[in-house]
């Protein structure tokens, strides 16, 4: 039976991993955050003491032996560099700009694309990003993007930074929000933009329950499961 695989793309801090889990988490699927792999990189490049710019460095990290790779425990995606568990050690404001510099290097993105596709060839899932619906599945049978304003994008961001005990500004938050954003529809390399058939959701006035029941409505009416 053919696997099926459902792409939501849309920027920094929409809510995408959060949603994608969760509802992959309701229909039985793997859930897979692409994000997370590429803050990986970003971390690789950072310990390797690769400045942010310094493009032409990137390549030696990729091929020092640099493996990243997903486990599942209980339902919970854990990202892994070198065997070493650092989920919760790509999530800061610094490990964020670094994701967006090195997913703008297309040696990056080549690296982690035969991975990603042989998840959705071998699973169902829902697997987030940027250019899953435009790059890396193409041919899923569901695309979203989701979306919200940049003000409501750097409210939750904040917040969750806050509970995390880092010490940082929502102007500061809100300011690399706005960079990230167009960073990441700038770059040359598989830029940010909705797919020509993603259907839209702006999470902007939802709650994050109302955000993944619109989006499990959508997947449960274009797969009628």
């Amino acid at each position: 039976m053919k696997s099926i695989a459902v792409a939501i793309d849309g920027p920094s801090g929409a809510g995408k991993s959060t949603i994608a889990r969760a509802v992959a988490g309701r229909l039985g699927f793997v859930y897979v955050d692409t994000g997370a792999m590429y803050r990986t990189i970003g971390l690789a490049v950072c310990r390797a003491g690769v400045l942010l710019g310094e493009t032409e460095k990137i390549p030696a990290v990729l091929d020092d032996g640099l493996k990243v790779s997903l486990k599942y425990e209980a339902g919970t995606q854990h990202v892994l560099l070198n065997g070493e568990d650092v989920s919760s050690l790509i999530r800061t404001p610094e490990i964020s700009k670094y994701a967006s510099f090195v997913s703008a290097v297309p040696a990056v993105r080549a690296f982690l694309l035969d991975t990603q596709r042989e998840m959705a060839k071998t699973h169902n899932v829902i697997m987030d990003g940027r250019d899953i619906g435009t790059v890396i599945l193409p041919d899923a049978a569901v695309k979203i993007f989701l979306t919200a304003s940049a003000q409501a994008r750097a409210r939750r961001r904040f917040l969750e930074l806050q509970e995390k005990g880092e010490t940082v500004t929502f102007d500061e938050v809100l300011a690399d929000m706005v960079q990230r954003d167009h960073d990441d529809m700038a770059r040359a390399a598989a830029p940010l933009r909705q797919a020509e058939d993603a259907i839209l959701v702006d999470t902007s006035e939802l709650t994050l329950e109302q955000s993944m029941e619109a989006v499990e409505d959508i997947i449960r009416r274009a797969l009628e499961v």
